[in-house]
């Protein structure tokens, strides 16, 4: 059993809120309509888009940061710093609870990376539907392409260790969504749920970031601690095996990660360590991040 403890990843959500920012702006500015009043961030986590949404959104107008974890919207309430309302509501408690927490119909929904937690992936895109208003988008942030930092062959271990650790990390998401009381499968691809949630002009559009080697010492100690928090959630030695509530952790011990990577991880992710990865030269980040949107009808 895979659980997650959102208290745990307030602190991890709001520096990716900061270091963020850029490519928040640029999507916030491509989906603002001049018409806009009212755009809402559902699951914000750090408050990110949220705050971007702010700057892009024209004057007078209102946005709404939504998360159901109090922990998690506190630093959002904070990095946001009074730009946008936040409200403490769940997609798995269905449309109500949400459309009381932002107040009017949105012209703009915006969801990253938040559906995917719902037990029922295509209820919870029915209740955002349901909160638009005529006209109105809604945009989910899921999928793309695995992020590739790393050659295929480090020196150490068996060549293809980033690509082992996609794999894992997939394996876990799946058992992640198992865990999840009354799942749901939804065996199809984001376009057709925002159909089936009767928005229409559904298009899919992928945005590529790169930042190529040798990369900054603030980028790479970035890329080493995100690699950090992924081989540690991964690993049934560094968290613990027992808990409740919503954790990247696990309930039962689970190996996803065979103990010879693990061995390898410990030495890249080690400073101490001759394979440190902060020493390396080669590193880099390649992203390709999907954002599906679906409209109301007029």
């Amino acid at each position: 059993m895979v659980e997650i403890e959102w208290r745990e990843e307030a602190g991890r959500l709001r520096a990716s809120a900061a270091s963020e920012a850029e490519w928040n702006a640029t999507v916030a500015a491509s989906l603002v309509r001049d018409s806009d009043k009212v755009a809402v961030d559902v699951g914000c986590g750090g408050g990110g888009m949220a705050k971007a949404l702010a700057e892009a959104m024209p004057a007078g107008t209102t946005v709404v940061a939504i998360d159901a974890d109090p922990d998690v919207l506190e630093q959002a309430r904070e990095h946001t710093a009074g730009a946008v309302r936040c409200e403490l509501a769940s997609m798995d408690d269905g449309a109500e609870p949400l459309r009381k927490a932002i107040d009017a119909p949105a012209d703009l929904i915006w969801a990253s990376a938040s559906v995917h937690h719902a037990a029922d992936q295509q209820s919870a895109v029915d209740a955002l539907a349901s909160l638009l208003a005529p006209g109105g988008r809604l945009a989910l942030a899921e999928g793309g392409l695995p992020t590739r930092s790393l050659p295929w062959d480090l020196g150490v271990g068996e060549p293809g260790l980033e690509l082992r650790l996609d794999l894992a990390q997939d394996r876990w998401f799946a058992a992640m969504r198992d865990s999840l009381p009354g799942t749901v499968p939804m065996p199809y691809g984001w376009t057709d749920a925002l159909t089936r949630a009767g928005l229409t002009d559904v298009t899919t559009r992928s945005i590529l970031s790169e930042s190529s080697a040798p990369l900054s010492a603030e980028q790479r100690d970035r890329l080493i601690a995100g690699f950090q928090h992924r081989v540690d959630r991964l690993n049934p030695d560094a968290v613990p095996t027992h808990g409740h509530g919503h954790g990247h952790g696990h309930v039962e011990v689970q190996e996803w990660l065979s103990r010879e990577d693990l061995a390898v991880w410990a030495r890249l992710l080690d400073p101490e360590s001759e394979q440190y990865l902060g020493r390396r030269t080669d590193l880099a980040v390649l992203s390709v991040r999907s954002i599906h949107v679906g409209q109301a009808l007029r």
